[in-house]
């Protein structure tokens, strides 16, 4: 089973307009492995700003593009093992 340490900082982040990827490092059984998620930050209707896991039309090149980034960064960094 993969764990995951909420506190722990992520591998790193990669933007695209409004639209970011965080790669977080994580352990399994297996040995370590990447995992990204997808964020777009929005204010709520008190203002306070938060991040959501929905993607509009617009967003989706942006998504598109960071995720390839994304890729291509795991793709280099795992062959560094």
């Amino acid at each position: 089973m993969a764990t995951n340490n909420s506190s722990k900082r992520p591998a790193t982040t990669l933007r695209c307009g409004n639209i970011k990827a965080t790669i977080w490092e994580n352990v399994s059984e297996k040995g370590p492995f990447f995992a990204t998620t997808f964020s777009r930050p929005f204010k709520d209707q008190s203002g306070e700003w938060r991040n959501g896991t929905s993607f509009g039309f617009n967003d989706l090149e942006a998504l598109m593009n960071v995720a390839c980034e994304a890729k291509e960064w795991i793709n280099a960094h795992a062959l560094k093992r």
